[in-house]
């Protein structure tokens, strides 16, 4: 299967991604391993964005595009994969139509994972992460640490970093609303979107996204 996953920041696209890749066996491509992947083996492309990086601007369209063309064109994507964080916009979904169309092949569906505002920012803004190890992750609500502020696991200080802020998380609540969300318009007239709610616990997400999607396969 060829997926596209879109939702809202908060939504658990990263986390329902690699369960969903899993149970499909095809590979989780996401933006951020693209990136991290071509700056660390020094591709051209990865030069390229790492220059508008250290300028503090955004990469271009274009050399997203690259990185996801060449990696779909691997062997383990032969037979599928699911992207995540690509397409973010519409000039993005135009180019992977086109990189399809060159390879003869063609999405089977676009999961849009729904979750309300209120709860993205709820999710996002209660999150705490430790200074000492930034994998060790806890939420004021949902999982809250025995101590305030302590991590349970190393006794490290709990933070809320910027990019968690309620203020920032509703700015980037925005973004998504003006340039990914008219994506899931695009793919609707193309008959491809199956939304889901992401609401409850993981397993019970994944449940229903692979059930949506056995519908479409």
């Amino acid at each position: 299967m060829r997926i596209v996953l879109v939702g809202p920041p908060g939504a658990g696209k990263g986390t329902q991604a690699a369960y969903l890749a899993k149970n499909l066996s095809i590979p989780h491509i996401s933006t951020g391993d693209l990136f991290r992947a071509n700056i660390s083996q020094g591709t051209q492309l990865g030069q390229k964005a790492q220059e508008y990086m250290r300028a503090g601007q955004l990469v271009p369209d274009e050399i997203t595009i690259g990185m996801a063309k060449d990696r779909m064109a691997q062997p383990d994507a032969e037979a599928g994969f699911l992207l995540d964080g690509f397409p973010r916009n519409l000039g993005q979904a135009e180019a992977l139509d086109g990189i399809l169309r060159e390879t003869g092949t063609k999405l089977d569906a676009v999961l849009d994972l729904e979750v309300p505002e209120d709860e993205v920012v709820r999710r996002i803004a209660g999150r705490r992460m430790c200074r000492k190890d930034s994998s060790h992750i806890f939420h004021v609500e949902y999982t809250p640490p025995k101590i305030e502020g302590v991590c349970d696991i190393c006794g490290g200080e709990l933070y809320q970093r910027e990019d968690d802020k309620e203020e920032t998380v509703r700015k980037r609540l925005e973004v998504y609303h003006t340039e990914t969300e008219p994506i899931i318009d695009y793919y609707k007239a193309q008959g491809l979107v199956v939304t889901i709610s992401a609401l409850g616990k993981v397993p019970e997400v994944t449940k229903r996204a692979m059930e949506a999607l056995g519908r479409v396969a």
